[in-house]
């Protein structure tokens, strides 16, 4: 096969650029840890009342 590498620059030259894998990444350098909050993201209040337009229902939404 080196051969015909040697025979062909433009193939040589994709060998060289893309002949070998990028170095496999560690997990630990792929997680970040930060500390969480107490109640993070609890903005809205519960109204049981309003709750029944934030699911889908198909007859709701054939007017049955």
């Amino acid at each position: 096969m080196n051969k015909e590498l040697a025979a062909d620059p433009a193939a040589a030259a994709r060998h060289e650029r893309f002949g070998k894998l990028p170095e496999r990444v560690p997990l630990e350098s792929m997680i970040e840890e930060k500390q969480a909050e107490p109640n993070a993201g609890v903005t809205a209040e519960y109204r049981p009342e309003g709750a029944w337009n934030l699911s889908s229902c198909l007859a709701l939404d054939l007017g049955l």
